[in-house]
């Protein structure tokens, strides 16, 4: 269980301690557990959810994205302030974006994006709230961090050396696209329609930005796979609360 214990320390900001200083062996076994942390994430806000039954919406919508948030670290809202800042600061030229997400400062663009996420995020998990669909709490979770592995799986990773790096060589590949076919499976059987619905729409934004990184970098980066999970987190919930 090693590897779970690497992803979840990685995706987290629970408080978990590892034996020793992980293989590239198992750090790359550990994209395997992405989606199971999902679940974990899922299963926590599902349970605080039902915590906060009765509390006004706006609070508890307001109590389940900080709580969201706190769960990741805002590790991954990191990964989008800085590929939004790189995009547009980037001009098309693909060194000057890879340098521009190395820098640690954000710049206005990097707050828009974040504030409209938030947004949408907020939005979203109130109109689910509202409907009772606690489930969309699960799936977009569940969904984001099965797309980082999907993400590692078909996609270069274009910085040499580093953990993304041992990460993609060490990813067992077959092992990895029967995670996922199991993962989209779970979904559609656990939430049905709703399921099928942001497996779809998961799977298209995934092309999507997949498609961007390409384009403009010949692969991904640690920060662009974070802006991606962000990204279809929104993506889902946005599309479960309009079902």
């Amino acid at each position: 269980m090693l590897p779970f214990w690497i992803a979840l320390q990685f995706l987290s900001s629970l408080p978990v301690r590892l034996p020793g200083m992980p293989t590239p062996q198992q750090l790359g076994r550990s994209l395997l557990f992405y989606p199971l942390v999902g679940v974990l994430f899922g299963s926590l806000l599902m349970a605080l959810n039902l915590l906060l039954e009765g509390a006004p919406q706006l609070l508890h919508a307001a109590l389940l994205l900080a709580a969201w948030v706190l769960l990741s670290g805002g590790l991954h809202l990191d990964g989008l302030a800085d590929s939004a800042d790189a995009w547009l600061g980037g001009f098309g030229d693909r060194e000057r974006t890879l340098t521009i997400m190395k820098d640690p400062r954000s710049g206005p663009i990097a707050v828009i994006t974040l504030v409209i996420v938030l947004l949408l995020k907020f939005s979203a998990v109130l109109a689910l709230i509202e409907t009772h669909h606690s489930l969309g709490l699960l799936l977009a979770p569940v969904i984001g961090r099965a797309a980082m592995l999907g993400l590692f799986l078909n996609t270069p990773y274009v910085r040499a050396g580093g953990l993304g790096q041992a990460l993609a060589d060490h990813l067992p590949r077959t092992r990895g696209v029967q995670v996922l076919a199991i993962t989209a499976a779970a979904c559609v059987l656990i939430a049905g329609w709703a399921g099928i619905c942001s497996v779809l729409i998961a799977g298209a934004g995934f092309f999507c930005l997949r498609r961007l990184m390409i384009q403009r970098l010949g692969g991904s980066t640690g920060d662009t796979a974070g802006a991606m999970l962000e990204l279809l987190e929104v993506l889902v919930l946005v599309a479960l609360a309009l079902v």
